[in-house]
């Protein structure tokens, strides 16, 4: 550690100390320290990927970032590997604003590909693929990478009650400066590391990390039931319950849908007949694990 750097430090802990201030660390690298393995071990792959757009039919990936990681199973993070950084050229220039967002130039991609046979060598051991929106990130690296549908995947975004634990926002760049660092740009590997940063550390509200919570959360056996032809007056009072809306084509049900624990599918099913269809009702539901959760197979 150099002089400076110690000299650095002690200027934040006191602007710190005074209460006055609060100082935020620029991330170099993960700044937790691995534990021991206990156990089996597996591998997790932290994803971020950078797009043309948002529909992952016509959009195409302009950057992959993946950090690897070993976990034991009770969720104590062993070792963090070396990133995995692809750029790629899309067919069609890219947009502006999403040059504005990410950074990523056409300039930067020109030439540039990323061989999906080395994506699935990469993923091979994983047990487990974390995007911190994962169900942006896996429709379109699914579509890029067929070996990623063979993979249980998670969300730290939406698997984790970042409320409960103290945050307005489960948004990266806002649960980093609440963790007390900044990393560089919207780089898809920095992100990466952010996130492995964010779900090392301790989950407030819990005995234990953000990615012992994420795991819990991800083994869980969810039930997605359509509301299939309900009635449209009554909409309001599906969404207040927390239901969505599907209107694409496809093989799902257009209509109303809702994931909900599996022990709790009964309750569900009481409720939308006693309160939605007024009567007996036979619905669409389809068990989700983590290897179809956030997938448009699902």
């Amino acid at each position: 550690m150099s002089v400076d750097h110690d000299r650095l430090e002690a200027m934040a802990k006191t602007l710190e100390a005074s209460g006055r201030y609060r100082v935020l660390r620029k991330l170099d690298a993960p700044g937790f320290v691995t534990a021991a393995p206990v156990g089996q071990v597996r591998q997790g792959i932290i994803l971020d990927l950078e797009t043309t757009g948002l529909d992952a039919k016509v959009d195409e990936i302009i950057e992959i970032g993946m950090v690897p990681f070993t976990y034991g199973v009770g969720g104590q993070i062993v070792s963090v590997g070396a990133p995995f950084s692809r750029l790629r050229q899309p067919s069609k220039p890219i947009p502006p604003e999403i040059t504005k967002v990410t950074g990523i130039t056409n300039a930067m991609v020109e030439g540039e590909v990323i061989d999906p046979t080395e994506i699935e060598t990469f993923i091979a051991n994983a047990a487990l693929i974390i995007a911190h929106n994962a169900g942006f990130d896996r429709r379109f690296a699914e579509r890029f990478c067929p070996a990623f549908a063979n993979k249980a995947w998670a969300c730290s975004y939406t698997q984790i009650d970042w409320k409960a634990a103290g945050h307005e926002s489960g948004k990266l760049a806002f649960l980093a400066a609440a963790y007390g660092f900044f990393y560089d740009g919207h780089r898809a590997h920095h992100d990466c590391l952010a996130t492995l940063e964010i779900l090392a550390s301790p989950l407030l509200g819990t005995d234990g990390s953000g990615f012992q919570a994420l795991l819990a959360s991800a083994r869980k056996t969810t039930v997605r039931i359509w509301a299939e032809n309900s009635p449209f007056d009554l909409k309001d009072a599906l969404k207040a319950r927390g239901y969505r809306w599907n209107g694409d084509p496809g093989p799902s049900p257009k209509a109303w849908w809702i994931d909900v624990n599996e022990a709790d599918k009964d309750v569900e099913l009481s409720f939308l007949q006693s309160e939605i269809y007024r009567g007996e009702v036979h619905l669409p539901t389809r068990r989700i694990t983590a290897f179809e959760r956030f997938s448009d197979r699902a």
